[in-house]
């Protein structure tokens, strides 16, 4: 699902949150997450507001212990322990990047760095509540039209700052941004650390068949414009069996990485949750060979890949592209070859019998892999109860006797 977003008013933690219910989010599933965070004494609520003739749901986050300032380790601790896993890595990009910014601009080290209006217990089920939304709605995608910055200044604990606060604007590096005349700030650096936790990429609304529309409410007046972030879920035109969709490409030039490096980062990043990853040898500048790392992931993955990529290579940074990808329909079973269990992928063209398993199978009976392969296919139709659109290959009997009993 695409998440197209349109904040004209700002975007806050609670706005973002707000629209994600409003969409649909069930807030027993929200809740869930934050439990899971093991934090006590919090209470979510949705409630119905009227915003300049618009009605919106406004997420109302209290609890018991309502200090605002704290390290931001604390706050890691809690957001980390979130379940399912997919959503306690976005909240806790989003706190660390959170740290980041405001270490880099106090130069404090983010491990160290003391979080003071941002530093509330309401942060984490914010981030926790919003991730754990995200992933509800099945959304593999955030994109967002231009984001509308206030004017004048904020009250912080370091005194009066320009708005948008420098932490916010550190946060919407790479983002596309326009200002309003408003007196306000619009943009919290929870919203925008959610942002760019999400992977959002700036581009007009991609083609989609809209599913929901939803609004999420802010909690002050503004003179000109409802207060409300306007969020669209859709999915992809021509999504469905053919399960198309949008990705991300990270890439990176590296021409100082050994090669156990490259091949170990490759696998550390599919286990990681990219959908693949691979290597290009390349030229880089004075004549240098060189290697670029690619690296196929979901929006939503792509800044803990980056951080990953950045972290092995020692790269000063990389490229990110956009990218449709189109999974064709498939299935998978397993076939026995003589008692030895061969798994088996199939696409429309072809059945697929898995290499490490076939491997193990030619070994222990001590054939070739090919025969071994050709025997798993053989046995592949019948597996799947002749259904699957595959050509039924040629039988070999090269093979020792197999079992009939492919499950």
């Amino acid at each position: 699902m695409i998440l197209f977003l349109h904040p004209f008013a700002g975007i806050s933690g609670d706005m973002l949150l707000g629209a994600l219910i409003d969409l649909g989010a069930p807030v027993a599933g929200i809740e869930a997450a934050v439990r899971s965070t093991g934090l006590d004494g919090w209470r979510l609520t949705a409630v119905r507001a009227a915003k300049g003739g618009l009605m919106a749901t406004r997420a109302q986050v209290r609890v018991d212990d309502d200090a605002t300032a704290r390290p931001a380790a604390r706050l890691l601790e809690h957001v980390a322990r979130a379940e399912p896993e997919p959503v306690a890595r976005l909240a806790a990009t989003a706190v660390r990047l959170l740290a980041e910014a405001e270490g880099a601009l106090h130069g404090v080290d983010p491990g160290e760095v003391h979080l003071h209006e941002i530093g509330g217990l309401d942060t984490v089920v914010d981030t926790v509540g919003t991730a754990a939304a995200l992933h509800l709605l099945g959304v593999e995608q955030v994109v967002s039209a231009p984001v509308v910055l206030g004017r004048g200044t904020v009250a912080t604990a370091h005194g009066r700052l320009p708005a948008p606060a420098p932490a916010t604007l550190a946060l919407l590096r790479g983002a596309e941004v326009s200002w309003a005349a408003i007196a306000a700030e619009t943009v919290t650096p929870t919203g925008a650390a959610l942002l760019a936790a999400a992977g959002a990429s700036y581009r007009p609304a991609p083609p989609m068949t809209v599913r929901a529309t939803g609004y999420g409410a802010g909690s002050r007046e503004l003179p000109d414009r409802p207060n409300v972030l306007q969020a669209t879920l859709g999915e992809a035109l021509g999504a469905g069996a053919a399960g198309s969709g949008a990705y991300t490409v990270l890439e990176t030039n590296v021409d100082d990485t050994t090669g156990e490096v490259l091949g170990h980062l490759i696998g550390a990043a599919l286990d990681a949750g990219a959908a693949d990853a691979w290597i290009t040898p390349a030229v880089m500048k004075k004549n240098r060979p060189a290697h670029t790392v690619h690296v196929l992931c979901r929006a939503s993955d792509a800044p803990a890949l980056e951080t990953l990529v950045l972290a092995h290579t020692g790269s000063l940074g990389l490229r990110r592209t956009a990218v449709d990808r189109v999974a064709v329909e498939r299935a998978g079973t397993t076939v026995h070859v003589s008692g030895h269990p061969v798994r088996i992928k199939y696409g429309p063209w072809q059945a697929k019998p898995e290499h490490d398993d076939v491997v193990r199978a030619a070994a222990a009976l001590g054939v070739p892999p090919r025969t071994v392969a050709e025997e798993a296919r053989r046995l592949a139709p019948s597996a799947l109860g002749g259904d699957w659109p595959v050509a039924r290959p040629g039988r070999t009997d090269r093979c020792p006797p197999a079992r009939e009993d492919a499950t």
